[in-house]
């Protein structure tokens, strides 16, 4: 079973609602979000549920395996039993994806996860954001962009699905739960 949720995006009001920070928007949606007593710790907010954690980190997204590496650190927790959650590209927008290990896809957030812990050995529930329309050379200001108010309603649903998963995640083996997540679109 997993013990640490990690939800990437990058901190300040600026950032809030874009692309980029899918993960972090994610964590807002948890049934029990408002039942967790958020701390700053780990360079960023950290909650407990019993054996449960939950680490949003407030570096930016370049910097995230800071706060995770601090938090795996404290708590002796091998990289198997973390599970990121994060934007992706490669999925359009409307699908969510549960996997473990693989490439980093160009993913500064995960790419700073592998080198605080060494390895890329950790889970990952991804949410689509989708390529640019016509514009595959403008990666950066795409992710930074705000999602579009057509998208929110597609992203709400797959955000309340993830949470759904997430926490379903932490009382069930992953593995058994692949099958149906390795890539699903939700409707």
């Amino acid at each position: 079973m997993l013990s640490l949720a990690v939800f990437l995006g990058n901190p300040g009001k600026k950032y809030s609602f874009n692309r980029h920070n899918a993960g972090r928007l994610l964590a807002e949606k948890l049934s029990c979000y408002d039942d967790l007593s958020w701390k700053k710790k780990f360079k960023g907010r950290f909650a407990q549920n019993l054996d449960q954690y939950f680490l949003i980190p407030e570096t930016y997204m370049n910097l995230s395996g800071n706060s995770v590496n601090a938090a795996c650190s404290f708590y002796n927790l091998p990289p198997e039993k973390i599970i990121v959650v994060h934007d992706e590209l490669e999925l359009p927008l409307g699908f969510i994806s549960l996997k473990f290990a693989g490439g980093l896809g160009g993913h500064n957030g995960l790419r700073s996860i592998k080198e605080s812990l060494g390895t890329v050995e950790f889970w990952r529930l991804r949410i689509g954001i989708g390529r640019p329309p016509g514009r595959d050379d403008d990666i950066a200001r795409w992710v930074l962009e705000d999602f579009t108010d057509s998208e929110k309603e597609t992203l709400d649903r797959v955000l309340e699905a993830g949470a759904e998963l997430l926490l379903y995640a932490f009382s069930e083996e992953p593995e058994e739960l692949l099958p149906e997540w390795k890539k699903k679109l939700i409707q």
